[in-house]
């Protein structure tokens, strides 16, 4: 691979750079060696989540309702996208070669209009299936593609966490504790595309596998296996790893005929226009309309980094966004399910209010999210939109509404999400639920009060012994001392029988390491002293059997 050289003080390399950076790591997802893999579905990279808590939540909720969260990867100019018509002078001041004519635009309301070229949404918005919000982002907004990305991700302003508010359900909810070695039957989230995110990652886990076509996912399905784990060269370099890494795309590949069945079972009901949203979103309407269990999908739309030659090539994506969403939900009206759908756009940030020298704008901070959906059953706005003559940190909208708000809002209201669960989700922090009218909605300014995050291990003593502590729920971790030993770390709230056992990668049962009564306390194990170090290097995976449930959580050993 080539080193990309730069100047410090080049700011359309360091641009470029981070584009490479950002594109690296999809390369590594395509290979299967970090985030989620993928299969090829009927014309699109489709990837299977493995379970997360999200999934134990959601069955708990009173509702079937279905999200689709819809990337937009770029950066989408949101001023271009909502018209802020009551201030249309300073809007078009602002960008005299780029604005939208006002002889152009669709009303929804006095204050705010759409471009005509997105006049396919005026069904959805007429049958109360359209809401905007104003001015998402955050303080401080990071205007980098790749740690906006993450942050949008993680919820973590710092960009210091590395797991997402999806798959952080699995890191807090107990139904879910053993999914490592017993997955459920459907997958908890799927993404179309070929470009993993951080929102599915949980604490142990990447979900990846690739396919190319239905005819080997249906091969996939009967025989079990894609990588063969016994033609591997003896003793090569990274021998343990490549069997690993073998191992780990087998393992997802369960997920594969379920998905296929589904897709298999239904048909579309409507033409959909030319372009890659539409495609996915017709996958999408496939699986759901032939009965997949998944209720959370995201799709994306690349292209939305305009500095340049903006006017045509945001129209071409917006247009896409809209006839896309207005097919979509056609489909799913001739199967009923249209009303347990709602979709939810978000982009990394947004663009800069003025215009630059090439016909585009630069990054920028706020910018609206729409959501789509007649499940809604009323149309409008919500918070208000940041204003065009209060611009902060060199021409940027301040934004209006905590993205992570939103978050909170979609799981609570429309999800149906029990508070406790929502807290978790987003690092113990606590959330104003902004009354979108909702299935589940109460009142606006609703606060879900804030949990503390569980925090992690850390290095322990090298001993076994329990801690006189007052244990209220049980816990576990793994943790690692001197580089050379690994612990497993476990809280006993009552007298109980435990029962811990490790296994490799591929669920291979290794051996016991306690089988024995325990007290209430707080225990630790050393597992190479349990196992006589007799075990690579490598990853593994412990379970622990508590009062009739079983725990597991992956660990490294060096």
């Amino acid at each position: 691979m080539c080193n990309h050289h730069y100047t410090p003080f080049n700011n359309k390399a360091k641009h470029d750079e981070e584009h490479e950076k950002w594109s690296r790591r999809s390369f590594l997802q395509a290979l299967g060696l970090a985030g989620s893999g993928s299969m090829l579905l009927g014309g699109n990279i489709l990837s299977a989540s493995s379970p997360s808590p999200l999934t134990a939540a959601l069955a708990a909720s009173e509702n079937d309702n279905i999200l689709i969260l819809i990337r937009l990867n770029g950066g989408n100019d949101g001023l271009n996208t909502i018209v802020p018509v009551y201030d249309f002078d300073t809007y078009a001041n602002y960008r005299p070669k780029i604005h939208i004519p006002f002889n152009n635009l669709t009303r929804l309301n006095d204050d705010f209009y759409i471009p005509k070229y997105m006049d396919s949404l005026q069904t959805l918005w007429g049958n109360g299936g359209m809401k905007v919000i104003h001015g998402v982002g955050y303080e401080n907004h990071n205007m980098s593609h790749f740690s906006s990305s993450d942050i949008f991700a993680s919820t973590d302003l710092e960009n210091h966490t590395n797991t997402g508010w999806m798959g952080r359900y699995f890191d807090n909810h107990e139904d879910f504790s053993n999914y490592l070695l017993n997955p459920p039957t459907d997958p908890a989230a799927i993404q179309v595309g070929n470009i993993g995110n951080l929102i599915f990652q949980g604490e142990d886990v990447n979900y990846a596998f690739t396919i190319n076509n239905v005819t080997e996912l249906e091969r996939i399905a009967e025989e079990g296996v894609v990588h063969s784990l016994h033609d591997l060269i003896p003793e090569c370099t990274y021998e343990e790893q490549l069997y690993f890494l073998r191992g780990t795309a087998n393992t997802t590949y369960e997920y594969s005929g379920i998905i296929s069945d589904a897709f298999k079972a239904a048909s579309n009901s409507v033409e959909y226009p030319e372009g890659s949203l539409a495609r996915q979103l017709a996958t999408v309407a496939r699986l759901i309309k032939g009965g997949l269990g998944t209720k959370i999908y995201m799709v994306s739309l690349s292209g939305f980094d305009t500095h340049s030659a903006q006017p045509e090539r945001h129209q071409k994506l917006m247009t896409e966004i809209a006839n896309s969403a207005d097919s979509f939900f056609k489909d799913l009206e001739a199967g009923g399910h249209h009303k347990r759908v709602l979709t939810m756009t978000f982009s990394e940030f947004g663009r800069r209010v003025y215009e630059n020298g090439s016909f585009g704008t630069d990054h920028g901070t706020a910018a609206p999210m729409l959501l789509f959906g007649p499940g809604m059953e009323s149309q409008g706005f919500i918070g208000e939109h940041p204003d065009l003559n209060n611009l902060i940190r060199g021409g940027n909208l301040q934004n209006s509404i905590d993205f992570r708000d939103v978050y909170a809002s979609i799981m609570a209201e429309w999800l149906c999400i029990d508070a406790t669960l929502v807290s978790a989700a987003l690092n113990g922090r606590a959330s104003t639920l902004l009354g979108m009218g909702m299935p589940c909605s109460n009142e606006d300014n609703t606060v879900i009060e804030g949990e503390p995050p569980i925090a992690d291990g850390g290095n322990e003593p090298e001993v076994e012994e329990p801690i006189e502590e007052e244990i209220t729920n049980f816990d576990h971790f793994p943790s690692y001392g001197d580089g050379k030993n690994v612990f497993i770390n476990y809280s006993v709230p009552n007298a109980s029988h435990v029962v811990i056992k490790l296994y490799n990668i591929l669920g291979q049962d290794l051996g016991t390491l306690k089988n024995e009564m325990s007290l209430e306390g707080k225990f630790k194990v050393n597992i190479k002293e349990n196992t006589n170090n007799r075990l690579s290097r490598g990853q593994y995976i412990y379970s622990i059997s508590y009062n009739g449930k079983i725990y597991s959580k992956s660990v490294i050993l060096s």
